[in-house]
């Protein structure tokens, strides 16, 4: 039992754990999906938004799977849905310091375990419901596999290991196989045997790996359109072009689907919406739901129905006399807008993204310097191997995210392993050239400190007007302080040289550690999570994003958290006189009412049970529903009120707003609305309900208001 790693263990957990019971909703548009999950198998199966099995939500349903198991176990709430992410965080640091320790020692799997569990990005995204932090425990998984099997010429584990990929795949899709290189090197380098079996092997492997990837897929992409949901975000209500095209190439391009731009606002959604799939049908939609879903929340996962080539606003102007924050300019793409700076090979360096993962990425670079400065031909060790197979997970997903157009900052949590792997291995390499003053090798070590508290000063001067000019400073001055003791030192002996040393490393993780605590101390975004004194005030999570919100009067206020899922999650609470009304006003139909923005949705679906449709998936724009279905479902009786509008520009099906309001009756506002009078909102109330913004997932409306509407055909 190592004593050392339990505190670095109840670190992680305190990191990722705490608070997570303040979260009601997390991110709603995945507590959502989990809510109607709970209700039937149809929906279990297909990881369907609503109650009534419409559409799926724009991911894979595995971790959706689990997270639908805790809430069956623990009832649904925020934290039991969150509450598979943060094992998984803890998880991920056990299994890093089990892969380190056998090749490069003790110190060297500690120190992995605790820069691992203090990655600010691995904090900020362990404490909620999105998908990577349960990514990145398979893939570590199916690592740990991989070099056990190598090790041991162990067949099984490498067709585990691979099939492990295939499962992450049906978490994440294309983002599981950004590891696939290091995988195929380190098997070819490592795996002992013949190369004929070798190969077979390998080609099993793939078929493996190709098997489990692609099997959900296979299977919903066979299945009759009319007999199952629309699958949420896609072009083509296909599994495989939502899996390469939306969650793939697009990725990288920037180009995302139209679906998810409209009503965005000055070209960031261009053209229509995939154009609606017509109005003749075969027949209603296969609801596959009896009763009403337990209900969850609604907010974008990834939120990544935002898109289009230019997200800037004219005169730096933005919708509610908000404004961009000065030096931030959303230009260039979604990259700009999504604060993830400018594409190039610096990128990881920039302000908007090096808070995240970046903070030790000097000592990874003198780190490999030292392991590999000793490789010979014939000398080719496990040490040299594993390091190879750490940097071949590393440079891939680096220089991906360096290019990118389009990704969230919390998707640098691919980042973390091999930067948790290299920084153990590579301080203790650097470490040990040092004390045996191994020529030029021995300068590594002092001048990774240097470099690397530099950085961290570089990171945190530019928050020094929210933490304080203290904590940079007092960085920088120890760092220096450190690198002048070390390089004095050098060429002594002394007892307190190894405590130097050990400070040494103490003063780098100053800057990560303060950082991994902010989602706790500042408040923390469960739609788009990132780590950073703005945390909980970014627009789009943190790292400078922090977005004054003007109130009209040329005062600007920055936005709260709250415990309903935080900034980014635009919950409404259920508004009782709508509920009161819908249920008194209800003669039989199976569904309380639809809805065209699915954030409406969410209060009723998860404090209430109630079962309500969404008729346009995340964006509001998905062709769920043909207005001949609709119709359908009107004359069986199994819904008749229709809510639209509510999220201002947030798109929607054209043919169907304008079918519910040719064939419906619009209820007077003051009738089912709490504080309206004479059918129309205030406009603070307006404000309220419609929220901030953007009309897309993110809670900022552009203003605009709730219809009613009773169809009866």
């Amino acid at each position: 039992m190592d004593f050392v790693l339990l505190p670095i263990v109840l670190l992680a957990a305190f990191l990722n754990g705490y608070g997570i019971w303040n979260d009601q909703y997390a991110n709603s548009y995945y507590t959502t999906a989990v809510g109607s999950m709970l209700s039937n198998f149809h929906n279990f199966f297909y990881a369907s938004l609503d109650s009534a099995g419409s559409v799926t939500v724009d991911k894979p349903p595995v971790v959706f799977w689990i997270q639908t198991a805790f809430a069956y176990v623990f009832g649904l709430h925020g934290w039991s849905v969150i509450l598979p992410q943060v094992l998984a965080g803890i998880g991920s640091v056990l299994l890093i310091y089990f892969m380190v320790k056998p090749t490069y020692g003790l110190a060297a799997a500690r120190i992995s375990a605790l820069v691992l569990a203090t990655v600010p990005v691995v904090a900020a995204v362990s404490r909620t419901n999105n998908i990577d932090s349960m990514l990145v425990f398979t893939l570590l998984l199916g690592s740990w596999f991989l070099f056990k099997g190598s090790k041991q010429g162990s067949t099984w584990r490498i067709l585990v290991a691979f099939g492990l990929i295939g499962v992450a795949f049906n978490m994440k899709m294309l983002q599981a196989y950004m590891i696939l290189p290091a995988f195929y090197l380190f098997y070819l380098i490592a795996f002992q045997a013949k190369w004929r079996r070798k190969i077979i092997l390998l080609i099993g492997s793939t078929a493996v790996l190709a098997v489990v990837s692609l099997s959900w897929a296979v299977t919903v992409d066979s299945i009759p359109e009319d007999e199952r949901p629309y699958i949420g975000s896609s072009e083509t209500n296909s599994v495989m072009e939502l899996a390469f095209g939306y969650n793939g190439l697009a990725r990288l391009t920037g180009q995302q689907n139209t679906a998810g731009n409209a009503g965005m606002p000055n070209g960031m959604g261009q053209g229509d919406n995939r154009g609606n799939r017509g109005d003749s049908s075969s027949g209603p939609k296969q609801t596959g739901s009896d009763v009403p879903g337990v209900g969850q929340d609604v907010n974008a996962p990834d939120n990544d129905n935002m898109n289009g080539s230019n997200g800037n606003f004219p005169n730096r102007q933005m919708p509610n006399d908000m404004e961009m924050p000065n030096g931030r300019d959303f230009g260039g793409g979604m990259g700009g807008m999504f604060g993830t700076g400018e594409k190039g090979p610096l990128r990881l360096f920039q302000t908007e993204l090096s808070g995240q993962a970046s903070w030790l990425l000097p000592v990874v670079l003198l780190g490999c310097i030292a392991i590999f400065a000793g490789l010979r031909r014939r000398n080719i060790t496990n040490k040299h191997k594993e390091a190879l197979f750490w940097l071949t997970w590393l440079l891939p997903v680096a220089a991906f995210f360096s290019v990118a157009g389009f990704f969230h900052q919390y998707y640098l949590i691919m980042l973390a392993p091999p930067i948790a792997a290299l920084t153990g291995a590579g301080f203790v390499a650097m470490w040990k050239s040092y004390r045996d003053r191994n020529g030029w090798q021995a300068w590594l070590l002092p001048v990774s400190v240097l470099l690397t508290t530099l950085f961290g000063w570089y990171i945190m001067q530019v928050y020094n007007g929210t933490i304080g000019a203290g904590w940079s400073i007092s960085e920088l001055i120890a760092g220096i302080l450190v690198t002048v003791i070390l390089i004095v030192m050098l060429h002594r002996t002394h007892q307190w040289k190894q405590g130097f040393i050990i400070a040494g490393f103490i003063v780098m993780l100053i800057g990560p550690i303060y950082w991994a605590f902010t989602p706790i101390t500042y408040g923390g975004n469960s739609m788009i999570p990132a780590a950073g004194p703005t945390g909980s005030n970014g627009m789009f999570g943190g790292a400078g994003m922090g977005m004054p919100m003007g109130n009209g009067a040329g005062d600007t206020e920055m936005p709260t958290m709250g415990g309903r899922g935080g900034m980014g999650n635009r919950n409404e609470e259920v508004d009782t006189v709508t509920l009161n009304y819908l249920k008194e006003h209800n003669t039989g139909e199976t569904y309380l009412f639809a809805t065209t923005d699915y954030n409406q949705a969410a209060p009723y679906i998860i404090d209430e049970r109630a079962a309500v449709i969404t008729l346009g998936g995340f964006s509001g724009s998905d062709p769920v529903y043909t207005t001949d279905e609709l119709e359908q479902l009107v004359k069986s009786g199994q819904v008749k009120y229709f809510m639209v509008g509510g999220m201002g520009g947030r798109g929607g099906n054209s043919d169907i707003s304008d079918w519910i309001k040719e064939h419906g009756t619009e209820i007077p506002t003051s009738e089912w609305k709490t504080g309206t009078d004479s059918g129309s909102m205030d406009n603070g109330d307006t404000e309220s309900e419609a929220g901030l913004g953007f009309g897309f997932g993110f809670g900022f409306g552009f203003g605009g208001q709730t219809t009613l509407y009773e169809v009866k055909l």
